[in-house]
């Protein structure tokens, strides 16, 4: 990003770019956005930051984020034991929880896999998955991953490695939305359709 500021401002500036997702031009709206906010606003802010990085860590047993050893979810001896739902990222465990349809636990695995950015199998929290699903109180497997190339990637190399693990191994359905058109939905999505689908009677 080059020079257009001087000072703390354009120190901001850089800061914010250096965020995901945040171009030149978002960095410097933020940056001048904290230089009119009132002070207590940016305290706030700052105080926030500060705290996150001191308080929240990774649950010990799934990789979700916890501000203990064990996450929310980990830690509720309500949930289902016998089944763990395989994500890519703490917010998809947000996603699902949001549906309040499954009340098993997780395993996050910190990411997908992606050639193309380096990031292999052993980058991922699979070597700590196996022996969860080898403690014999799961029966079911399920893979949550994103329906895109990577996602995709992740659980076809998932699905092969827990073949001989002795759990049942499934994968979330996933398909056309409702509303979208045929000629608009990509390969992977189209695909996956027809790889779900299921008899209908009339």
């Amino acid at each position: 990003m080059s020079m257009l500021y001087e000072g703390a401002l354009q120190d901001l500036v850089e800061e914010f770019g250096k965020l995901p997702g945040i171009g030149p031009k978002s960095a410097q709206r933020l940056a001048f956005h904290i230089l009119q906010s009132p002070l207590e606003e940016v305290e706030a802010l700052s105080s926030a930051l500060t705290e996150v990085k001191k308080r929240v860590r990774f649950c010990e047993i799934c990789g979700n984020v916890a501000e203990d050893e064990r996450c929310v979810i980990c830690k509720d001896g309500r949930r289902d034991q016998s089944i763990i739902c395989v994500v890519e990222e703490p917010k998809d465990v947000v996603a699902i929880e949001r549906t309040r349809e499954y009340r098993g636990l997780y395993h996050v695995l910190g990411g997908s896999i992606d050639p193309m950015a380096g990031v292999g199998p052993d980058d991922l929290r699979v070597k700590e998955l196996l022996p969860r699903l080898q403690s014999g109180e799961v029966a079911e497997c399920v893979i949550a991953t994103d329906p895109n190339l990577e996602g995709e990637a992740t659980a076809t190399y998932l699905v092969r490695l827990l073949s001989s693990v002795g759990v049942t191994v499934s994968r979330l359905a996933s398909g056309l939305p409702v509303g979208g058109d045929l000629e608009y939905a990509d390969e992977v999505t189209l695909g996956r359709a027809f790889e779900g689908r299921r008899p209908v009677t009339g």
